[in-house]
């Protein structure tokens, strides 16, 4: 049987089950790598099976950090509670597990050390799956988090040169003159078009410049392709670029998390020990909450934040592999028992944080972070929530009727964009609980919600319903099922956008047909 066969089968089939449980189909993947493993003699795949799902999986990975890079900016991984969150967390969980480690399985200082290093990163890959699947990589918490592992893969490049690993090249300084590249690279994306030639130059950034150009500098592959993303983050097209290898990045992924899952047949003490580290998955994630709140963000904020971050790292494999291959197996159990657990805990976050909203803001800071204000409508009578292209383009056509408009963008860039030019756009997140309790609704006559993701959509429904507002709200949907959820939760009216694209092209045409008709009659007369 060819392994495409037994790997695309499982994947499918291993997927739509954890789906029906209400889990993301990530879990199903890892437990068909499990199955597949447990009975690979009877598959009779070849030998060089496992090496192309490695390159499959690892195109994967590569794609996907390159799509988070498009996402972020440079400033926002020097921000004080990224570089701190991340430096004081992973001091503080080395030592800790350190010590415990150490003293529980008898090991030697160095061994115990190295471990609890690895053990102190995240997975980068499965936060930027959740958020990217949440739509909140450009949110506040989700920008923080992504930023945090970021700095962690650094940290773990470190590591490898001391432990033992791929030192640096006396190239690696020649990254620092990439921004000299940029104008090149921008150049690159006006000229491209949009077929198949912008999915390879994609691939082109990601995965040779970025990814094989960083490795045989010894920098990391992972490292490259999302300082590629990086590079082009400030591009128009970055989106375009983004959605263009989705697809393609999706597909590879299920290559890596099958990977994990075949990463070999745990014995009863690698059992025992990944069940211990699991266990301590709580305290990874409670010092992330408390870590953040001392740089003065808000509870809901750092809450989000390390729940996106409560997992075990792929990269601390990467570490295992180079300087204790004897650990590998737990370690990667414990990494694959983590995305289990944590799935549905990042899922859940949300509802989560509401239902011990009370107790945990006993913990936040007097003094809030500058960027986590709350937002004053003052005098607006129609507000949008989203201010993506669909909301940009809304605000712009009231604009002409009416002045006294607020958008509400849960990206700060995407706030400073607009402010820049012109729009009075306020940065709030629509899903904060705190947000809606704050707001004073004012002269509020109308609301327009424009974002994407559909959760959000009902939420704010529902929240302006229960603050008394009894105003039209207008929104878009992307799917036809998606109509009786909004009308639910408090929606007026509700467009399916591509319905209505439609619908206005045809309007078009027949204004066009109506015009030609009437000048021919014009000429005959």
């Amino acid at each position: 049987m060819t392994f495409e066969v037994v790997y695309i089968s499982f994947a499918f089939f291993f997927g739509l089950a954890v789906r029906q449980f209400g889990l993301p189909p990530l879990i199903g993947f890892l437990a068909a790598g499990f199955a597949i493993n447990i009975g690979g003699p009877q598959f009779d795949l070849p030998q060089d099976a496992g090496k192309v799902l490695d390159l499959v999986g690892h195109l994967g990975v590569l794609l996907l950090l390159f799509a988070v890079g498009l996402k972020l900016r440079l400033g926002q991984i020097t921000q004080p509670q990224v570089v701190g969150g991340a430096l004081i967390h992973c001091a503080m969980i080395s030592v800790l597990f350190a010590v415990g480690v150490g003293l529980a399985l008898g090991l030697d200082w160095q061994t115990a050390g190295v471990l609890a290093v690895a053990l102190s990163f995240s997975s980068t890959v499965f936060s930027a799956k959740m958020l990217e699947e949440k739509r909140d990589i450009g949110a506040f918490y989700g920008r923080t988090a992504i930023g945090i592992l970021v700095v962690q893969d650094i940290i773990a490049l470190g590591v490898l040169g001391v432990s033992g690993g791929e030192v640096p090249s006396p190239w690696a300084l020649s990254v620092l003159a990439l921004p000299i590249l940029r104008p090149v690279m921008f150049r690159l994306v006006d000229v491209v078009g949009r077929d198949e030639l912008l999915v390879l130059m994609g691939l082109l950034f990601a995965v040779v410049v970025g990814g094989a150009g960083f490795d045989r500098l010894g920098l990391g592959a992972e490292i490259g392709a999302l300082a590629m993303g990086l590079m082009l983050s400030t591009h128009r097209r970055a989106k375009e670029l983004s959605d263009a290898l989705w697809s393609m990045k999706e597909v590879f992924l299920v290559g890596f998390f099958l990977q994990i899952g075949m990463s070999g047949l745990p014995g009863p003490q690698d059992l025992i020990f990944a069940g211990i580290l699991v266990l301590l998955l709580p305290l990874k994630g409670a010092l992330f909450f408390f870590i953040l709140l001392v740089f003065r963000l808000r509870a809901r904020t750092a809450f989000l934040a390390a729940a996106s971050l409560t997992t075990y790292s792929e990269f601390g494999l990467i570490v295992a592999a180079a300087a204790l291959p004897d650990w590998l197996m737990p370690l990667a159990l414990a990494v694959s028992l983590s995305f289990v657990l944590s799935a549905p805990l990042n899922a859940g976050a949300q509802a989560i944080f509401d239902r011990f909203e009370p107790g945990l803001l006993r913990f936040e800071p007097s003094r809030i972070h500058r960027d986590e204000l709350p937002a004053d409508l003052g005098t607006a009578q129609i507000m949008i929530l989203g201010m993506g292209r669909t909301g940009t383009a809304a605000y712009d056509h009231l604009a002409g009727f009416n002045d006294r408009i607020v958008g509400i963008e849960t990206d700060l860039y995407k706030v400073k964009a607009h402010r820049d030019a012109g729009r009075n756009v306020l940065f709030a997140d629509v899903e904060d609980a705190a947000f809606w309790r704050l707001l004073e609704l004012g002269q509020l006559e109308a609301a327009i919600l424009a974002m994407d993701h559909v959760e959000a959509k009902e939420h704010a429904a529902r929240a302006l319903r229960g603050k008394g507002f009894a105003g039209p709200i207008v929104s878009h949907a992307l799917y036809e099922d998606h109509i009786p959820r909004l009308r639910a939760a408090g929606a007026t009216q509700t467009y399916l956008t591509m319905n209505q694209a439609g619908v206005g092209l045809a309007d078009h045409a027949l204004r066009e047909i109506e015009g030609n008709g009437k000048s021919a009659a014009e000429t005959e007369r």
